[in-house]
């Protein structure tokens, strides 16, 4: 079907601030309107997410569908001011937009709604308000719960990535609007943009605890407020992935799943591969919910996953071998406990033998072998040999396993242990031990024990006073293969994933009376051929000229006199090492460079450091602009310490410079 695109078109709210906006029509869509599919993010339609929008949404119309791709208030070319991510003025422009959507003369009335990590959440979020011409939702790498399972905490510990994002943002937020869009008055609302540039970073860590902040914004809240169907994906890769399953729980709309073996990135474009053909899935989904053809989608299994096989522990994982698996309803029937006990002498066994407590104060660098919080399909990513961090935790290995089994859904461990600090946290990883001794990470959480009870109410502990905690792993899908051994490893630090307790605590555990239950699958034959999943398929890419190759390093450094360890990525040309670029339609070069140093000290939590150097310089020839942002990160016992300094060029001359100090007090983290 012939599609034209409109590059820029103004979409007004009922306050007079316009947002700006990329459109895919069928080109008839005037005679025979069609529905819309909108995604809405702030990432800039025009040389942000270009490179994936144009395959993406041109396919979309190319199917008869209209796609359109909004900045949201504040972003992009969108007037107004985007003060932070999620809030209620996100959601009600959004559902100004759909209904604007809805009365286009090129529209049928009916809306989906979609997208990646942030457009995962809000396409969520907005659906829970219920806007009438809102039929289906097709989330991808999201979440329902904005304080467990997104960047900025993880089992009540602080993630690194807070620091990490935050930064980005502040130099996504710090970009200068186009003048072929906006006219003369670029420069006064760049400026008026930094200005009002929020410190992102500053803005979560003030939040340390499931409050109001989080709760806004968090569908599990309540889930009956999601009546339209929903299509859910994400990857092993992803650190996206637990919400899937909770959502197909505890959802009563119509509802699919599908997971496989990748990244942060849309399924099409999936790595580690096999990558498949979600564009295809979702135009089966828009048809079913939005053209009302039965496309035979909801007779399909409710959860679609692959089980990976294993691997040797390489950073660098573009491809995963296993199989597709299928279950008709989740939580499924076909998954039973298998339940392994911790027991002394390093031994997981089938039984619990007699009881020992066991102690771990593992130095402050442990978790070097983690790999990234949320793997982004690029080169050195992914969790390398666990030996580099077994040698720090308590380590439990089951006998030779004697027969293959999967397994699939959440690891949950039952631990009976102590602390001899009030503010402590444990890192817990499931391992597949190889025949050759290498040791891949099959699924992993940290946990600050403070919230071991509740992230909404956390408590210190009492020193030396025995707790039972729940440890959920993250959710997975994995195959033990006979000859291989299950690992079970426990630490009390994970740096650089984490930020450290305030104190190196030492942790008591109760072997004999600790044990780990593992989801397993039960052998079916038949669901070998249950799974079909199309080739990946697109519309045309947008043209790019490479102008220069990018790089990336990752590496440790331990000073052997000091104890310090450095942690290092370093994306030159690109945050991944995309390298420096061109949209050719648009005459726009790209370029953005990111280098983080992670420092720590092995005895002394307090000396944990992050900082994050950051280039983004983006124009053509007569418009050409830079921003440099340093951010930084330090602590002592009662306090987290935040600065940030922004320097913002025209061609080569200084245009704008601010800095952020901020100190926040720790709360029991």
């Amino acid at each position: 079907m012939p599609v034209r695109v409109e590059e820029n078109i103004w979409i007004e709210m009922s306050d007079g601030c316009r947002l700006a906006a990329r459109l895919w029509l069928p080109d008839d869509a005037e005679q025979n309107p069609v529905p819309a599919i909108l995604e809405y993010i702030p990432y800039r339609k025009r040389d942000g997410t270009r490179t994936r929008d144009e395959p993406m949404h041109g396919y979309f119309a190319s199917k008869g569908y209209a796609a359109i791709r909004v900045d949201m208030r504040g972003s992009g070319e969108s007037d107004g001011h985007m003060a932070d991510e999620y809030v209620q003025q996100e959601q009600d422009d959004a559902l100004e937009v759909i209904d604007w959507l809805s009365r286009q003369p090129w529209c049928s009335g009916n809306v989906g709604m979609m997208g990646k990590s942030w457009g995962g959440f809000n396409c969520l979020q907005v659906a829970a308000l219920r806007p009438p011409a809102l039929k289906a939702i097709i989330p991808v790498c999201f979440t329902d719960d904005r304080f467990t399972d997104d960047v900025h905490y993880m089992g009540g510990c602080l993630l690194n990535d807070n620091l990490w994002w935050g930064a980005i943002m502040m130099a996504y937020q710090s970009r200068a609007l186009d003048p072929v869009i906006v006219g003369e008055e670029w420069r006064e609302r760049w400026r008026e943009r930094l200005e009002t540039l929020p410190h992102f970073q500053h803005l979560w860590l003030e939040h340390q605890r499931y409050d109001d902040y989080w709760k806004h914004g968090s569908i599990c809240e309540d889930f009956s407020s999601i009546e339209v169907p929903v299509l859910a994906w994400s990857g092993w890769a992803d650190s996206y992935t637990n919400a899937v399953f909770r959502v197909m729980e505890h959802l009563s709309v119509p509802r699919r799943a599908i997971v496989g073996p990748w990244a942060h990135v849309y399924p099409h474009d999936g790595t580690p591969t096999p990558a498949i053909g979600f564009l295809q899935e979702a135009v089966r989904w828009w048809d079913q919910w939005l053209k009302g053809i039965d496309t035979g989608i909801m007779d399909e299994p409710m959860v679609r996953a692959y089980v990976e096989a294993p691997v040797p522990p390489t950073g660098t994982r573009m491809h995963a071998p296993g199989r597709w698996v299928a279950e008709p309803s989740w939580p499924s029937p076909g998954i039973e406990g298998r339940t392994l006990w911790l027991n002394d002498g390093g031994k997981l066994s089938t039984d619990a033998k007699p009881v020992a407590t066991l102690k771990i104060r593992s130095p402050q660098s442990t978790g070097k072998a983690g790999g990234e919080w949320m793997g982004a399909g690029c080169p050195g990513e992914a969790p390398t040999d666990q030996r580099l961090d077994d040698g720090n935790a308590l380590v439990f290995d089951s006998d030779l396993i004697e027969q293959d089994f999967e397994i699939l859904g959440a690891p949950e461990l039952s631990l009976r242990l102590s602390a001899d600090a009030p503010v402590a946290q444990i890192a817990v990883r499931l391992s597949d031990v190889l025949p050759d001794g290498q040791v891949t990470r099959v699924s992993y959480q940290v946990m600050n024990l403070t919230h071991r009870d509740s992230h909404e109410n956390p408590e210190p502990l009492e020193p030396g006073k025995f707790y039972d905690v729940k440890v959920k792993l993250c959710d997975c899908g994995h195959r033990f293969n006979a000859g291989h051994k299950v690992r079970i490893a426990i630490s009390s630090a994970y740096w650089p994933m984490v930020w450290p307790a305030p104190t190196a605590a030492t942790i008591s555990l109760v072997a004999g009376e600790s044990s780990v239950n593992l989801p397993v699958r039960r052998a079916v034959l038949q669901d070998e051929g249950e799974v079909v999943l199309s080739e990946p398929e697109q519309a045309a890419l947008t043209p790019i000229t490479t102008l220069s190759e990018g790089s990336l390093l990752r590496y440790t450094m331990q000073d052997h006199l000091t104890g310090d360890t450095l942690y290092v990525t370093d994306g030159e040309g690109g945050v991944f090492g995309e390298g420096i670029y061109r949209f050719d339609e648009i005459d726009t070069l790209v370029e953005h460079s990111l280098k983080r140093e992670m420092t720590i000290n092995d005895n002394d939590p307090l000396s944990a450091k992050g900082k994050i150097i950051q280039r983004y310089r983006t124009g053509r020839e007569g418009w050409m602009t830079t921003v440099d942002l340093v951010t930084e990160m330090t602590c002592d016992f009662e306090n987290f310490y935040l600065t940030a300094k922004l320097e913002a060029y025209e061609d080569d001359t200084l245009f704008f410079e601010k800095s952020w100090s901020e100190t926040t007090k720790r709360d029991l983290i």
